[in-house]
This record gives structure tokens, C-alpha cells and sequence, in this order.
């Protein structure tokens, strides 16, 4: 066997182990009261990067900051503390590999032992592999310089100090400057990681064996035991269509490498763009098919940043171990507002007075404008929307009246029909808020229709084929219906631009674009609940809430590893994965499995670490769809 060659890793403190510049944070301490601080301080970060870019030496970089600070020895101590809180997320999640090889750990830095020592030693590393410059203070312990003859305090001093270490094996340097990477440059140091979680700088970037943006991805490249199994900045999350600025915010900050989109795509499109995709964002204009399943080698989640699923082949999905989730409460209040204020304008003729007086005509009448107090809503669709519509129109004075297929519990004094028919004559005001099965095109026909009241109002804000839009417009036309509200259509055009209806120009109708749930509100809850669930699956495999797929959830345990296994749902998987772990010896700590008609999924927790024989022999049980390794 080949003897495996040692390696040492050499590591920058600033703004590598930890997310700041020290000297940055101890200005922001000595500086507080001083009314040119921010013109200070913004002074001493440009002097920072022209040293650590190596455009001026690092000596001249170092006086000229400390001469600017002004700080004492009682200022170190409160550093320290703020420092214990600014330690790279990476780095905290991964302290285990810091405690593991801390004798193949060094750290190298211009920065201070007097703040760098304490922070480090909660990582395993002993003062004694700290390399790092010193202070000079005064006898009222003002800092008033740093030792000159030590060897970092010099120009590219990071050389020397490593040539004089004479380390053994393969050398890494793992840092953030370019001050880092001339120690590969003078050949004493084998590789030169360029570490971006904090800051990217281009210097070093440009000269980088390997930009690792987290130490996952560091210790991915070395094979190293770590936090997670796969660095998350590998995988890659396509946002379409629009979708909340926020969305990108919360996942690209979680460590993703996040791509958005502005429009929908075309099948052809998304086959060719979700090749490498591993998280697709949608919301309802983009069709994910079966064809492009297919194509979607690395797919393992679908969010939809909407109410509807249609627009999703859920089974072919579940067949091919891609997990759905979509937002069926976060735009909720949004629809149910615009609702009431539809049925208000409808009832008061709102739309007719206000053109008329747009078209100059003053017409001051009370006909045909009635009061919403005391008339009758019929909530066809008891959900989440119908049970919210029916207390606030109940507040306003409404009598509420529903329909719904399921048994659903009346809220305050709603009373429940028991046929679509019944309500549909008891209503003055009829809110479709139905779902999108197939089964219900054209739910509301000219049958359904003639069985509502004579001059009663119909709100449509739930799906645009549920409605036989050549129906509604011959009762409007009739005088059947005094008015309608209409937000959804049996076709709507991908983008914005021309769009015609048969129903355009009847009077008092209401006619939106889908916009039942786009308020500002609305996208942000969205925005917060879908990545929420998109996280909870790839961080912890995690599936409550998914449409698709069953629902299960498992603690995350300590000093464990975890695994998640989709398969068809055939008898004895179970059987043959515990088969497996007990050949390899390996203990299950925890154990979690749910199936539907379909498919199993279930998350394994062990309480060792299993190599690739393990993997292999998971992944080759037969009928397995997919299977991931967490951590």
C-alpha cells in the first residue's frame, strides 16, 4: 500500500478564521466617542487592503493603522470578546476538524497574539503553533508600536516565517490574501487555497490553486471528515420567474450558489438550463414535465413559490426522488382582502361611477350601490382562503354560507350546505376559492350558474378554468348576474403584454391580472416559507409540508452521520438497508421511514463514520431511486 503523505494546513486568522479584520473591529472600540470615526476607520480598512494586496509593505500598512488606533491594553480584553463572536460559520460548524488535527494546524498572521491566542485555543490550537506579531506598550499600557524584529512584522514576513518552520509533507496555506499566497509563490508552500466566505479579494482569487468559499469546501478537496457531506456552495439553486429578492438572500446566505431569472422558461429551455441544477424556484408560468425531469440529472427539490401545483408533474417528480413543496398559507390574506374589496365595489357599482367620471360624467345615483351589511356570501371552498374570507365578511355584517366537498368545521356563524346547489340559491355574493383538479373545469357552467340568484354577484380569485368564461359573459349580458370579479382565466400569457377576454368592456366587471396573492406581503412570506422548506430537506432531509412526497422529520442527533434513502415502495428495503449497516457494523441512533402508494423515504442516522464501500452498497439496493449522504 502507498504510504499517504502527510500534510500540513497553514491558516490566516483575519477575515479567514474569523469573518473580520481585528484591527477593523478594535478601531470601531478605541474610536467610539470620536467624532471623525467612520472617516477614521474607513481610512484604516484602505490601508488594511493595500497591505494585505501587497500594494504598500505590510510594515508601513501596520504603523500607519496603529498609529490611527490609539488603543491600550484594556481595549484588547473587550477585542477578544467580540472577536469570540465573530469566528467564520464554517469554521464554528467544523470545529471538530480543528480539535482532530491540531497537530498538523498552524496559524500564520500578521494580526496579534494577544487577540489571536485566546480565540484559537477554543479550537484546539495551541499558543505554541501561533505565529503572529506582538505588541509594544507603554507603562500606562498604551500600545505604541509592535515588535519590529519579528520576523511577520516585515514585508512578506509570512515567508520567512514559514521557511523557518521547515514543516514537513505537503504544505496548504489557507487564506483570504495575497499575503497568503506568496508563500506558494516562493515555492515553500505547495498550495494556495483562496478562502471567499468572508471576502473575495482578486489578487488572491487570480492566483489560487482553489477558491474554497467555506472550510466544507476546503476539507471537501483534502477529503477531510466534515459538517456536511457536500459543500453547499456545489450546489446550485435556479430562481425563476420573479421570485422575491429575498428568496436569493436567505438561500445564498445559507452557502448555496444562487442563479435567478426574471420570465418563466419554455420546456426546451429549462431542459437545456436544469442540466446542472440541483434546487429549482418556480412560481406559476413555468410547466416542469416529465421531459424535463428527465433531463434533471441532480434535481432534488421543487419549490413552488405560489398556492398551485399544476404546473408540476408531482408523480413524475415522486418517480424520479424529487421532493415538492410549494406556499399554501403565506399568500392567503392577500386573496381574502382583495375578495372583500371586490365584492364591496361590486355591490356599490364602484367601477361604474368611477368611469363615468373619468369619461367627465358626473352621476350621482344610489341605484344599483347596495350594502355589503346584511347580504349573503356563499364561500364555494371551506380551505385556508374560504375560512379567512368568512370571518372577515362575517365582521362586516355578512351572513356566510359554504361549500365544500370535505367535512369542514364552520367558523364563528358560517352555516355549511349540503349541495353546491343550495348555496348557490341562498347567495347574494358567490367567492369561488376551489382547487386546481382537473375535475373541476368549468365547475361554474351556464347549469350551475342558473341556479344562482337573479342579480347575484360571482367572485372568481381561484383558478381561471374552473369557469365557463362564455357562460359567466352571457348572464352578465342577460342581467342573470348584476356583476363579477374575475383574477384568473382558462389561458394566461407567459409574460406581460396584449391580452384579450370575452369578457372586456361588460359593465361592473372586475377583471385582474392573477394578482390575488401578489401583493409585496404576500411574496415576502412566500419568500420566508418556501426556502424555509427547501432548507429544512437539503440541510436535514426534512419533507414536512412537501406535496409529493411523505411527510417525515428527524432530530438532528449528535456526533452522528446521516443518510436519506428514497426507493420504490416495495416490501423488504427496510430489511436490506439494516442488512447492510450491520455487515459494516454500524450502530442506527435513529430511524425514521414513511410511505405512500409509491414511494419510501427514510432518514438514517449511524454513529460512526462509513467509507465508500457503505455508500456503494446502500446505493445498489435494488430499487432505489436516490440516496444522499447529509452528514
Amino acid at each position: 500500500m502507498m504510504k499517504q503523505t502527510q500534510k500540513t494546513y497553514v491558516f490566516d486568522f483575519d477575515s479567514t478564521l474569523t469573518r473580520v479584520e481585528a484591527l477593523d473591529v478594535l478601531a470601531e472600540i478605541t474610536l467610539a466617542n470620536n467624532p471623525e470615526k467612520e472617516a477614521i476607520i474607513q481610512e484604516i480598512t484602505d490601508i488594511t487592503n493595500k497591505g494585505i494586496d501587497g500594494d504598500i509593505s505590510f510594515t508601513e500598512s501596520l504603523e500607519r493603522r496603529i498609529k490611527l488606533l490609539k488603543a491600550t491594553k484594556k481595549d484588547l480584553s473587550l477585542l477578544t470578546e467580540r472577536l469570540k463572536d465573530k469566528v467564520s460559520k464554517s469554521i464554528i460548524e467544523n470545529k471538530d476538524f480543528f480539535e482532530n488535527y491540531s497537530n498538523n494546524i498552524y496559524v500564520i498572521s500578521c494580526g496579534f497574539k494577544e487577540f489571536i491566542d485566546p480565540i484559537v485555543a477554543n479550537y484546539n490550537i495551541p499558543s505554541d503553533r501561533v505565529f503572529a506579531n506582538t505588541f509594544m506598550f507603554d507603562d500606562d499600557e498604551n500600545i505604541i508600536g509592535f515588535d519590529a524584529a519579528n520576523v511577520l512584522a516585515k514585508h512578506n514576513g509570512k515567508i520567512d516565517c514559514l521557511k523557518q518552520l521547515n514543516l514537513p509533507g505537503e504544505v496548504q496555506v489557507i487564506g483570504d490574501g495575497y499575503s497568503d499566497y506568496v508563500m506558494k509563490e516562493a515555492g515553500i508552500a505547495d498550495k494556495f487555497f483562496a478562502y471567499t466566505e468572508n471576502v473575495s479579494r482578486a489578487k488572491a482569487v487570480d492566483n489560487a490553486d482553489h477558491i474554497t468559499p467555506s472550510l466544507d469546501e476546503f476539507l471537501y478537496l483534502n477529503k477531510l471528515p466534515r459538517n456536511i457531506s457536500y459543500p453547499k456552495h456545489r450546489i446550485k439553486i435556479l430562481l425563476l420567474e420573479n421570485v422575491h429578492p429575498d428568496a436569493f438572500k436567505r438561500l445564498s446566505e445559507d452557502g448555496f450558489t444562487v442563479e435567478t431569472v426574471s420570465h418563466s422558461l419554455t420546456e426546451d429551455d429549462l431542459i437545456e438550463k436544469i442540466k446542472d441544477v440541483h434546487v429549482l424556484g418556480i412560481r406559476s408560468k413555468t410547466k416542469v414535465s416529465a421531459k424535463v425531469l428527465e433531463a434533471a440529472e441532480k434535481l432534488m427539490v421543487v419549490g413552488a413559490f405560489c398556492i398551485g401545483t399544476k404546473q408540476i408533474d408531482l408523480e413524475a417528480c415522486k418517480s424520479n426522488g424529487v421532493v415538492v413543496f410549494n406556499a399554501p398559507y403565506s399568500n392567503t390574506r392577500s386573496v381574502v382582502e382583495l375578495a372583500i374589496g371586490q365584492i364591496i365595489m361590486l355591490m356599490r357599482s364602484v367601477f361604474a361611477r368611477s368611469t363615468e367620471l373619468h369619461q367627465g360624467q358626473w352621476n350621482k345615483t344610489a341605484k344599483g350601490s347596495r350594502e355589503v351589511r346584511g347580504k349573503i356570501l356563499g364561500i364555494v371552498g371551506y380551505g385556508n382562503i374560504g375560512k379567512q374570507l368568512s370571518i372577515l365578511a362575517e365582521s362586516l355584517g355578512m351572513q356566510v354560507y359554504y361549500y365544500d366537498i370535505e367535512d369542514r368545521l364552520a367558523l364563528g356563524n358560517a352555516k355549511k350546505c349540503s349541495t353546491l346547489k343550495e348555496l348557490l340559491n341562498t347567495a347574494d355574493v358567490v367567492s369561488l376559492h376551489i382547487d386546481d383538479n382537473a375535475n373541476n373545469k368549468n365547475y361554474m357552467s351556464s347549469k350551475e350558474i342558473s341556479w344562482m340568484k337573479d342579480g347575484a354577484i360571482l367572485v372568481n380569485l381561484s383558478r381561471g378554468f374552473v369557469v365557463d368564461i362564455n357562460a359567466l359573459k352571457d348572464a352578465l349580458l342577460s342581467g342573470k348576474l348584476s356583476g363579477a370579479a374575475v383574477d384568473v382565466f382558462p389561458v394566461e400569457p407567459i409574460a406581460n403584454g396584449v391580452f384579450e377576454t370575452e369578457l372586456k368592456g361588460i359593465p361592473n366587471v372586475i377583471l385582474t391580472p392573477h394578482v390575488g396573492g401578489s401583493t409585496e406581503e404576500a411574496q415576502k412570506d412566500i419568500a420566508d416559507f418556501v426556502p424555509n422548506k427547501i432548507l429544512g430537506y437539503i440541510n436535514s432531509g426534512n419533507t414536512v409540508d412537501s406535496v409529493n412526497f411523505p411527510n417525515i422529520r428527524l432530530p438532528r442527533q449528535e456526533n452522528s452521520h446521516r443518510f436519506l434513502h428514497i426507493h420504490k415502495n416495495v416490501p423488504g428495503i427496510m430489511a436490506k438497508i439494516n442488512k447492510v449497516l450491520a455487515k459494516y457494523n454500524l450502530n442506527i441512533t435513529g430511524q425514521y421511514l414513511a410511505t405512500d402508494a409509491n414511494v419510501g423515504y427514510v432518514i438514517v442516522e449511524v454513529d460512526k463514520e462509513y467509507n465508500k464501500e457503505v455508500l456503494q452498497a446502500l446505493r445498489s439496493i435494488e430499487n432505489t431511486i436516490k440516496f444522499r449522504v447529509l452528514y
